[in-house]
């Protein structure tokens, strides 16, 4: 059971997709405090559990910390950290009795403050800054079968919000990137070193030095000779170009993006709503396109096609917050605040200052409250608003413009689409990375707990830069994350430019990499496989184990082993020098541990045990009277075959999705093969 409340002056967010009418009486949870701006509270009970919200630091259960949702650029994340690049405003309240237990959507383009039990133990506040907001309240379906609560929940919610985009075949398979790759034959050299080492690899992402100094749809002739020969050439071996995009315009003469999204008037305003929005990004001086408009999402989409022409199927959004390094108005006030510390002696205090100054452009909120975005209001109306109160509509707007650009270049084919920001409804149209993330074991375990909040927000093609996008990974760190990896859609190996260089082949133990790929291989039908009959379903490809063993208690505690699919469990080892782990077993499994393309199985009983985890096998446990099927390793997705398979696990047969990896007519009536033993 799904209902609609409405407070305020509401923006459209088209985060919704289904038509619900709104209720004139009072929410059924909590209290409303406010209705502009807009302040709802809630009594929780002491074994009250909160999941959701997509995108952000801590546990799986949220409760206990206060969150902020206001997409931000915020490289190497931690514990304290409020915001990340998404914003994904659901919750589910698991209470100790089902029937109490309900969802609850925020749908909003402003900031909202989720104090989940903070500043109270027992209370918690939600506050959505300046907009109206709708507020969706979902409660269990009474002839929800076997479901548990918490799936039911969630289902109804992925109903409303639409279903969740689904890349192509080869989007699974392995990525290589670096933020470094500036020629031709850089890239050149990681296909040959993959070959060299029997690594298998789908794609090559190119960050921004691919382009002209930075401007969008631009290639450096110098550097990339001809970019449509090298895609052919690559694609020889089944390997295609990945390249960015940002969301930022480069403000120079003559350059033709720019110049014709000037004449159009494509771009965001000051809050004059006359003239155009100028910040620096890394091009220096930008402009950005206002995608929260129709008609500017269609011509922005239609860009891509300048590299599609060249062979080009896949492409990574970023800096779509958007991101700022400052604005002409904030560079100039800090440079003005320099000067007054010309000659002084500085002491603690004047110096303390003078730092604050130094940083005081990047991505700050004053320069997000002097431009302004054209949008529609639910009463019709459209008018320009100041875009601080819909910010986090922009970079999921983003996605959209190129998600629909590319379905009209490839109407019958999927493209791979991933991005940085995000809110609810981007899902629709791509999927995410999450940031700029370090090379820190406990950036490992932040993924490992963030992954099952995106799945219930609809975004289930998800993934961390492996080993770190920051700072220097250590090879063991590399070789436990690629062991979780191994399990998640999107599988991307990223380092920024000053990172060690982490290519698989640039480790000792090539041997352990090769393997993990191999798994990943020998396991991509099954990905993909359970990945298309979530999208379609609008259930979880990860979740945490409470949502398949609602009445189990310990189970529901869990908050660093998940469910891959309908019958895999993986509890990954994510601190250093640890050779094994405690886990919690719901139920009797199967053990399998995986090693240089060949594996052992074995028992195990429910309760808790002491798993050894070698650094050099992958373990995983498959669910009881469930069947994996394994198939043979090959170099590439375009290799895999199905015909010949095993089984792990004690149940006699698997329901295996097939299409030709491409199609965007994604059903599962008369595309499920029965596997059996």
């Amino acid at each position: 059971m799904i209902k609609k409340y409405e407070f305020g002056s509401c923006v459209i967010t088209d985060c919704v997709i289904e038509k619900i009418e709104k209720e004139s009486d009072s929410v059924e949870f909590g209290f409303v405090e406010k209705k502009e701006p807009f302040c709802w509270t809630y009594k929780m009970d002491e074994k009250t559990k909160i999941f959701g919200l997509g995108e952000s630091v801590r546990g799986i259960n949220k409760r206990g910390f206060v969150y902020e949702s206001w997409c931000s650029d915020v490289p190497g994340q931690h514990e304290g950290t409020k915001s990340m690049y998404g914003a994904h405003n659901f919750l589910v309240f698991k209470e100790e009795t089902s029937d109490c237990s309900f969802g609850i959507f925020f749908d909003t383009g402003s900031k909202v403050i989720f104090d989940l039990g903070f500043e109270k133990t027992n209370v918690v506040n939600v506050s959505v800054l300046d907009t109206g907001v709708n507020v969706y309240i979902i409660t269990p379906e009474k002839n929800r079968g076997n479901e548990s609560v918490l799936v039911n929940i969630t289902k109804q919610f992925r109903r409303i919000i639409g279903q969740s985009y689904i890349p192509p075949f080869w989007g699974f398979g392995f990525q290589q990137s670096r933020w470094g790759y500036k020629t031709e034959i850089d890239v050149k050299e990681v296909l040959q070193k993959h070959l060299d080492n029997k690594l298998p690899l789908d794609s090559i992402c190119l960050d921004i030095d691919y382009m002209e100094n930075y401007k969008d749809f631009s290639i450096d002739e110098k550097k990339f000779r001809n970019l449509g020969e090298l895609s052919e050439y690559l694609l020889k071996f089944g390997v295609r170009l990945v390249p960015i995009i940002d969301a930022g315009v480069k403000l120079e003469d003559g350059y033709s993006v720019y110049e014709e999204g000037r004449e159009k008037n494509y771009f965001c305003k000051k809050t004059d709503e006359k003239t155009d929005y100028v910040a620096g990004v890394w091009p220096g001086r930008s402009c950005f396109p206002d995608f929260l408009r129709e008609d500017v999402r269609e011509w922005f989409g239609s860009k891509y096609q300048k590299l599609t022409d060249n062979g080009i199927e896949g492409f990574w959004n970023d800096m779509n917050e958007p991101a700022m390094f400052y604005s002409d108005e904030s560079l100039a006030e800090a440079l003005e605040q320099f000067e007054n510390f010309k000659g002084q002696n500085l002491d603690i205090q004047s110096f303390f200052e003078f730092t604050k100054v130094s940083g005081s452009t990047f991505n700050q909120m004053k320069d997000y409250m002097r431009f302004c975005n054209k949008v529609k209001f639910a009463n019709g109306e459209e008018k320009y608003i100041r875009h601080d109160k819909i910010h986090n509509l922009f970079g999921g707007k983003m996605t959209q413009a190129a998600g629909e650009g590319l379905k009209k270049i490839f109407p019958d084919r999927r493209c791979l689409l991933y991005s940085r920001a995000s809110c609810i409804g981007s899902h629709r149209y791509g999927g995410i990375w999450t940031g700029d993330n370090n090379a820190r074991w406990n950036h490992l375990e932040q993924e490992i707990k963030m992954l099952p909040g995106l799945n219930m927000c609809g975004f289930l093609y998800s993934g961390a830069d492996i080993g770190g996008f920051s700072e220097f990974a250590s090879e063991d760190l590399m070789i436990r994350w690629m062991a979780f990896g191994a399990f998640t859609p999107l599988m991307r190996n990223h380092a920024a430019w000053d990172a060690r260089e982490k290519e698989l082949y640039k480790f000792e133990r090539i041997d352990i990499f090769r393997s993990i790929l191999q798994l990943r291989y020998s396991l991509l039908p099954y990905i993909y496989s359970e990945f298309v009959k979530a999208a379609v379903n609008g259930t979880m490809f990860i979740r945490p184990l409470g949502f398949d063993y609602e009445e189990d208690e310990r189970a529901m505690e869990i908050q660093d082993q998940l469910m891959v699919g309908e019958g895999i469990m993986v509890a990954p080892v994510y601190k250093q020098n640890e050779n094994g782990r405690m886990i919690y077993f719901p139920e009797p499994m199967t053990k399998v541990v995986w090693k240089n393309g060949a594996y052992k199985c074995s028992k195990i009983k429910k309760g808790d045990v002491y798993v050894s985890v070698p650094l050099d096998s992958v373990v995983f446990f498959v669910k009881n009277k469930r069947a994996v099927p394994l198939f043979e390793s090959v170099d590439n997705s375009s290799s895999v075959k199905t015909d010949k398979y095993t089984f792990v696990g004690n149940g006699k047969a698997y329901d295996l999705y097939e299409d030709d990896g491409f199609t965007r007519d994604v059903h599962l009536e008369g595309r499920l093969r029965i596997l059996r033993r």
